[in-house]
């Protein structure tokens, strides 16, 4: 058996973004061993992905960024256009192959720092105030792992019970143009200017690397996920009407579905004490943009300063529950219908300064910037479904 005092399980972002954090022999009460737990190369490993967050200031990854932008744009329906300036703060993509090889580096040598493939199976608390970690081996040996804590990041094979998910589900092109059709300097965040299907909404979403380069998405919030030709033909009515790209090579694409839900995640796994979910399985994604990263950081940060002190590293909730609730109502409220999806979003970047509406959508803003923002959105439709909320029953819902 491996004794450790912390066991990460998944090398994803939130598994290698806690280890690169945790201190490596730091003091005699912090932590002095730390196993990182990843499944062997197959399909259990999760496909190559691109996050993106925005942040004040230089980052703790920026070398792994592929870019970064200071002006975020909003297009309706109508074509009108918002363009919001966002300096000090930057709109920042990192691709997962170029995060993963600079935390391997940092990583790499590091003392106490153990990394085993294997696919877990059973978390188990001990009498002895420790937790076992059964997996398997790429050639079906077991392993045995003891710890003190464990933080297990692996993705939930079914949601918490819910009142409402919808799917965020999308799919992009990495192109090159002939021509010089993108603006290096600005994201365009949601472009309305596609068409819109019977449920939910949809969007274009623009990261330009180049005059000629750029990441192009098909995104919609919605019951359920396209197939990839459905994404395809979307992506072309896109680049081609809205866009205008003419000749366009497509260097490479991704696809993904992240469920949106005002499910409670719990951070601890089952009846011990000492396992805890990160990441999408601690309920990082906020509910209401899907934005993953930037929470998974922060909850990250929180559980090594608590290693650093010799405290239980309990990790803390990854959005304070204002933001949940908020987050329940605009769900619930898309999901019944009762708000226009586009007219919504395209109003709160219209009317909402920039910094107070990324402070919004991080869960950082206070109460006063809250209702400020609120008074932005369509108030009544917003009012009765907040009234309805409660008597709306919990679900067990599929996760995608």
């Amino acid at each position: 058996m491996l004794d450790a005092d912390i066991v990460v399980v998944g090398a994803g972002a939130a598994g290698l973004s806690l280890a690169h954090r945790l201190p490596a022999r730091a003091s005699p009460r912090a932590v002095s061993s730390v196993v990182l737990v990843d499944p062997p190369p197959g399909p259990l490993r999760p496909p190559r992905r691109t996050w993106c967050f925005w942040e004040a200031g230089p980052g703790r990854f920026d070398p792994a960024a592929t870019a970064s932008w200071e002006w975020l744009r909003v297009h309706g329906r109508d074509g009108r256009a918002v363009r919001r300036h966002i300096a000090p703060t930057r709109y920042k993509m990192i691709r997962s192959d170029d995060f993963e090889a600079l935390v391997e580096r940092d990583l790499k040598d590091r003392p106490g720092l153990r990394r085993v493939e294997a696919v877990v199976g059973a978390v188990t608390g001990l009498p002895d105030a420790t937790v076992r970690v059964a997996a398997t081996d790429a050639a079906g040996a077991p392993v045995d792992l003891r710890a003190r804590w464990v933080f297990d990041s692996r993705p939930p094979d079914r949601l918490p019970a819910a009142r409402t998910r919808l799917l965020q589900h999308f799919r992009g092109w990495f192109v090159r143009t002939e021509r010089p059709v993108f603006e290096p300097d600005t994201v365009d965040l949601m472009d309305f200017r596609t068409a819109q299907p019977a449920r939910g909404l949809s969007f274009g979403y623009v990261l330009p690397t180049g005059r000629h380069t750029a990441l192009v998405e098909y995104t919609e919030f919605g019951p359920e996920p396209l197939t990839t030709e459905e994404y395809d033909r979307a992506l072309e009515d896109y680049a081609g009407r809205v866009l205008r790209t003419g000749a366009t090579e497509v260097l490479s694409a991704e696809q993904g579905v992240i469920p949106m839900t005002d499910a409670v995640f719990d951070r601890r796994a089952g009846s011990c004490d000492r396992v805890f979910r990160i990441g999408v399985a601690g309920g990082a994604t906020r509910a209401s943009t899907g934005y993953t990263f930037a929470a998974v950081q922060r909850q990250s940060e929180a559980v090594a300063r608590a290693v650093r002190a010799g405290r239980p590293p309990v990790p803390p909730a990854p959005h304070p529950a204002r933001a949940r609730l908020m987050d329940a109502v605009l769900l619930r409220a898309l999901d019944t219908g009762r708000v226009d999806g586009p007219d919504l979003f395209f109003r709160l970047f219209d009317r909402v300064p920039a910094d107070r509406l990324l402070r919004f959508l991080d869960g950082r803003s206070r109460l006063y910037e809250d209702l400020a923002v609120g008074l932005r959105v369509p108030v009544r439709p917003m009012l009765r479904t907040a009234a309805e909320l409660p008597w709306v029953r919990r679900r067990h819902l599929p996760v995608h």
